[in-house]
């Protein structure tokens, strides 16, 4: 495991109790729109298999089985803390006898070439070594024609609005992320990673050398959450 690798682990299993309590505070509630609109991009066939790569709290791959409801979804996660609370939420669901939790590496995902239908990973890409080889994991384990969808914070797309969510990530959300969740420097992390993170164009360009083509760009919300979707080549 790289030094990054182990640094996110150790700060999710931290904040692991609070994460999703943050995610409504902190998006005021478009997360659970964000994730909707990214679930609906994955269409596969009735009966088929997805992969919710870093599922955390497991919140995609519940939605990935709500909207799919002869699917199985499994979901993937190093943060045994963050399965945790996937897996309780899971035991509880409607859906969860259709839903798979297992312990895995986004760089190194434990499951054969081609086995499904889709893959997705949310709010994750920021947060790996290597955003290549993420792409390149999701379309192996992606059959040929099934597709990667990604979801994550971007910085908005207007120049008008990006000081004032600088002011709002940097000056408001750490400190409301750092009071709840006893955990600030979780919080500095997150406007950090977001700025730092490539732009969709960069992305697309990632996907395409991972085996993906057809790249669809969608922005959300003034540009502060946006989803690519790349089908795997036949």
């Amino acid at each position: 495991m790289t030094d990054k690798a182990t640094e996110i682990q150790q700060m999710f299993t931290a904040i692991a109790e609070k994460y999703d309590l943050l995610n409504r505070l902190l998006s005021f509630g478009q997360d659970r729109r964000w994730r909707r609109f990214a679930v609906s991009r994955c269409s596969f066939p009735r009966g088929g298999v997805a992969l919710d790569v870093a599922t955390g709290t497991g919140e995609m791959a519940l939605l990935l089985a709500r909207r799919y409801c002869d699917s199985k979804v499994i979901g993937v996660d190093f943060c045994s803390d963050m399965m945790a609370q996937a897996r309780a939420k899971v035991a509880a669901s409607p859906e969860g006898e259709r839903i798979q939790l297992v312990s895995g590496d986004a760089l190194a995902l434990p499951f054969a070439d081609c086995a499904f239908d889709c893959a997705i990973i949310g709010f994750a890409l920021r947060n790996v070594a290597d955003i290549s080889l993420a792409f390149r994991e999701m379309a192996r384990v992606v059959k040929a024609g099934g597709r990667v969808v990604s979801l994550e914070l971007t910085p908005p797309s207007s120049r008008l609005v990006k000081p004032f969510y600088r002011l709002y990530m940097y000056q408001i959300a750490s400190r409301i992320g750092g009071l709840i969740s006893g955990k600030r420097e979780a919080y500095v992390y997150l406007p950090d990673s977001i700025l730092a993170f490539p732009p969709p164009e960069e992305v697309k360009r990632i996907m395409e050398g991972a085996g993906l083509e057809k790249v669809n760009t969608y922005r959300l919300t003034l540009g502060a959450a946006t989803v690519q979707v790349g089908i795997k080549q036949e």
